[in-house]
């Protein structure tokens, strides 16, 4: 049997995860800052442990992690889901509303990471999901400082991955395209105080792709977490794993875009090295 620790478990990815979990007969820890919204959703179960977390809140992370071990003995599987939205300009977001982002979808994705970590490094074996995004690959005009957090997800998760792989923990970065969550709605995704009306044709078109795409996006959520699921049961986990089409078609485009740049760009690159130096390469 599998423990799962979950966070952001009462809607969207997290839901599904628990739901699916659950019904194969895995223990789940389902996190949520209103633990009444998962039992809401999941219902009562003897495998289901829904705990109070806000991700902001590092003692809320070790009391929550505490209380699993207490129930369930160990954590096989954390994932990283917490998060939310943000769409603007990136001059018309506020150093408050990048602040507020940041907290959530990055801070809040480390102090749950090092609250569990002692636990799978005390087992010598764990997975970790981080729930990232195609934006953490790419980016669009509107979604600059959301982007930024999932880049940052991107940077830790590969680093992570060469930390803690010698002991026993592989670390997955899940990179989702658009999915048939709640990711848009205004409960999920906030949007800029200030507008300026010279992207009302670029940062502007996307809050009202947001609007118009809402439920309507091409992902479906089950089918994502049945591959998650998968993942996490896999011997050799991946680092990196796209969902959807969208995310898959983003990356290799992103990739053949970086390859153009370095090849038409080599010689100008090349060109900065002390003369006669020897390139050991990075570590």
């Amino acid at each position: 049997m599998t423990t799962w620790f979950i966070t952001g478990a009462s809607r969207g990815f997290g839901l599904e995860i628990a739901r699916q979990a659950l019904g194969r007969g895995d223990s789940v820890v389902a996190a949520a800052r209103d633990p009444r919204t998962v039992h809401a959703a999941l219902g009562e179960h003897p495998d289901l442990l829904a705990v109070a977390l806000d991700v902001r809140h590092p003692e809320q992370a070790s009391a929550a992690v505490e209380e699993a071990v207490r129930r369930f003995g160990r954590i096989d599987v954390l994932v990283n889901n917490a998060g939310r939205g943000l769409v603007g300009a990136v001059e018309e977001t506020s150093d408050d509303e990048v602040r507020e982002l940041f907290d959530v979808n990055v801070f809040g994705l480390l102090t749950v990471t090092r609250a569990v970590l002692p636990v799978m490094r005390a087992q010598r074996s764990g997975r970790v999901l981080n729930l990232s995004s195609i934006g953490g690959f790419v980016s669009w005009p509107g979604w600059g400082a959301y982007c930024a957090t999932k880049y940052a997800v991107e940077g830790y998760s590969m680093a992570l991955r060469q930390e803690l792989g010698p002991l026993g923990i592989q670390v997955t970065s899940v990179a989702p395209g658009p999915f048939r969550t709640d990711f848009l709605d205004l409960s999920s995704l906030h949007v800029v105080r200030e507008r300026i009306a010279d992207y009302d044709g670029s940062a502007g078109a996307m809050r009202t792709w947001a609007s118009e795409t809402n439920h309507a996006q091409e992902g479906d959520p089950v089918r994502a977490a049945t591959a998650i699921l998968a993942v996490a049961d896999a011997a050799e986990a991946p680092l990196h794993l796209p969902l959807g089409s969208s995310a898959v078609s983003g990356i290799e485009g992103k990739l053949a875009e970086i390859a153009d740049d370095v090849k038409l760009w080599r010689e100008i690159a090349e060109s900065t090295d002390f003369p006669g130096a020897v390139g050991g390469g990075l570590p």
